[in-house]
């Protein structure tokens, strides 16, 4: 009976890690699923400056969530009643914040691309990428549906 206990509790755990690790990337060719098929407004420009930055990814609650819930099913194969389920999830909750910051720790190369629209407005945007990827004088293509903008060569 232990060693099922044990095997549930680490397979568990193992969802727990997958589920909290799952981390997306934004890059001027990456596209999510619900931006499909939603139209944006697109400003032409020239880059005015460029320069490598690191982006952190921000913090998540689905290690929490994620495990508080299974913290909670592992907790009902340990033992039966309110006590278990409790100190299951309370448990996966501290493991799953100990995941989520691990994952709020991880880094990736990015851009910081300034553009001067046709308009004469300078905006500044961050994305996945590196400066090897524009040149200040590009033309370029400034695409955004309200909540994700790009920065993409003509």
């Amino acid at each position: 009976m232990n060693a099922t206990r044990t095997v549930s509790t680490i397979c568990l755990l193992s969802a727990t890690l997958l589920i909290a690790s799952c981390a997306t990337t934004s890059g001027p060719n990456t596209v999510q699923g619900s931006q499909a098929g939603r139209a944006q407004t697109v400003q032409m420009g020239t880059v005015y400056a460029v320069r490598d930055v690191t982006i952190q990814n921000d913090g998540t609650r689905t290690g929490n969530v994620a495990g508080a819930a299974l913290g909670g099913i592992a907790g009902s194969t340990l033992g039966s009643g309110n006590r278990a389920n409790a100190a299951g999830a309370i448990g996966g909750a501290v493991a799953g914040r100990a995941v989520g910051n691990a994952v709020t720790a991880s880094t990736q190369a990015g851009v910081e691309i300034t553009v001067r629209l046709e308009n004469n407005q300078l905006i500044a945007l961050v994305q996945a990428g590196s400066s090897n990827e524009f040149r200040v004088g590009d033309v370029v293509r400034v695409t955004s549906d309200g909540r994700t903008t790009r920065v993409v060569r003509n």
